[in-house]
């Protein structure tokens, strides 16, 4: 029996037809732009839009994919000559494509050498990137710089050793305002609002001590566009790469898998030239903003909240959790009747619509989105999912009883994960040490660990912890906390059809 031939540019020609293959010639294919953070999500989303395009239109658009963080891609990508397949899955629908858009990819791990030689290059016009929400060292709850995060504390002491992004792209910018002065397009792709924002700040936040005039050359020469990105991603799994094998026939090491829906808006704020992802599906608007509050607040909303509370249930998957009747009906009453009021119009888009388009996207059973992996990061996430509808809620009066629900979610999420609470699982947020500490030292009582949860300023500013929601969310952690934790989750649908009908009399008078 033959050993079974890896993917990469030789075996193109011999795939089976129900893959489908790049239909230009990739080795005439030259870099144009570069990518930070190599993940499961950019294989399935930018570098997938930007292959379209250069099947559409050929132009010098090829990507240099760079990670500073582990995986390693030299081994998977780096063996493949950048190809890769990524595998759409939707129930027992399966559509498998190689993607050609990544031409190089470079390892900057150990050193920020390798990446600053592709930075630098004055044919890299533009940087995309998905760097998780962590990666921009910023204070969630201001969007500023966190002076005090210890990549950064390193970085303004050694400014040509950088490990940080922000550190990276200002050493980057440095370097190609003194060798070719060329403009640089940074564009994030990461979930967090006004994402172009939140970069441009954290870099001249960085870039102003150096006091050699950098910030005033990045204000006229570098732009910051926000953009949306949408696709369900999730980690690959061993099943996942075994899979190609049975199905196709050969052997990937960097499988991606997603689920059909893809969306990209991006603000059209370029420094130089731009790829023309709208040829291709991508939207190119004016302002992000309410198309980032229906994503994060609605389908990113749901995800988290099904999430901790899918965990807390003893669920492994988002599909597990919506499939749960319980969860499913507090889910979209949430959505509903507390979270769909706070959004801004966005042309073209009916919310109810939206909601239950991004709930049968969780039903998807092919796309095995763990719990525990979205739930990863969540204290950089709750801020714009959960706490700012929760704010607009509160300014205009309205009953938040739903929404508070998830917030008490995740802090029995990290909570339960401290020693005092037995460590019923590993969790990865940067918060996750802290909260452990209040548990550790405070116990089962869930008025104090609200207070003293409530009082991390980088995640909840003081005006939210208001009586109201206080009250709330220390209710709704107590059902968490108990033998029986989905009694938060009835508790807050009996006390919110009460309100309703109070209200519906009321409105009858």
């Amino acid at each position: 029996m033959s050993a079974i031939e890896p993917l990469g540019p030789a075996l193109l020609d011999r795939l089976p037809a129900s893959v489908q293959t790049p239909s230009y010639d990739r080795t005439l294919l030259a870099p144009g732009m570069a990518h930070l953070g190599v993940g499961a999500f950019h294989r399935c989303h930018q570098a997938e839009y930007t292959d379209d395009l250069i099947s559409l239109r050929f132009d010098r658009w090829g990507i240099v994919g760079i990670n500073i963080r582990p995986p390693s891609l030299a081994d998977t990508l780096g063996r493949q000559g950048g190809l890769y397949t990524r595998l759409i899955r939707e129930n027992s629908h399966i559509e498998a494509r190689v993607i050609g858009s990544i031409v190089r990819v470079v390892d900057s791990q150990e050193s920020a050498a390798p990446a600053l030689g592709v930075l630098i290059s004055p044919d890299i016009e533009l940087v995309t990137m998905t760097v998780t929400e962590k990666g921009y060292c910023h204070v969630p709850s201001s969007g500023e710089l966190d002076l005090g995060h210890p990549d950064i504390v390193h970085d303004l002491a050694n400014p040509e050793t950088p490990r940080s992004v922000p550190g990276l792209l200002v050493r980057a910018l440095e370097q190609r305002r003194a060798t070719h002065g060329r403009p640089l397009t940074l564009l994030s792709c990461d979930n967090i609002p006004a994402n172009g924002v939140i970069l441009g700040n954290v870099v001249r936040s960085f870039a102003e001590p150096r006091g050699n005039g950098l910030a005033d050359w990045i204000a006229a020469n570098v732009a910051f566009p926000s953009a949306m990105v949408d696709r369900i991603a999730p980690a690959v799994t061993q099943d996942d790469l075994d899979s190609v094998e049975q199905w196709f026939g050969y052997h990937d090491a960097a499988v991606a898998v997603g689920e059909p829906f893809r969306q990209w808006v991006i603000e059209e704020k370029f420094a130089g030239r731009m790829p023309r992802w709208d040829l291709v599906g991508a939207t190119f608007v004016d302002d992000v903003t309410p198309f980032e509050h229906l994503k994060m607040r609605v389908l990113n909303g749901a995800q988290t909240t099904l999430a901790t509370l899918g965990v807390l249930a003893g669920l492994e998957h988002t599909s597990d959790a919506i499939a749960n009747p319980l969860l499913s009906d507090f889910i979209r009453r949430m959505l509903v009747e507390e979270t769909v009021p706070t959004l801004m119009p966005v042309s073209g888009v009916l919310p109810l619509a939206y909601v239950e388009q991004s709930l049968a996207r969780l039903k998807n059973t092919a796309i095995r989105h763990r719990n525990h992996q979205v739930a990863t990061d969540g204290s950089q996430k709750i801020v714009q999912r959960l706490l700012n509808p929760i704010r607009d809620r509160l300014s205009q009066g309205q009953s938040i009883g739903l929404l508070s629900v998830p917030v008490a979610g995740w802090m029995a999420y990290l909570i339960q994960a401290s020693g005092r609470f037995g460590r019923r699982w590993p969790v990865s947020d940067p918060y996750a040490g802290k909260v452990a500490a209040i548990a550790d030292a405070t116990g089962h009582d869930a008025q104090a660990l609200v207070s003293a949860i409530l009082a991390i300023d980088g995640i909840f500013d003081p005006g939210l912890a208001a009586d109201t929601f206080r009250a709330a969310v220390t209710s709704a952690l107590g059902d968490l906390l108990s033998d029986d934790p989905m009694a938060a989750v009835r508790h807050s649908l009996e006390q919110d059809e009460v309100a309703r009908l109070k209200r519906s009399k009321q409105s009858a008078l």
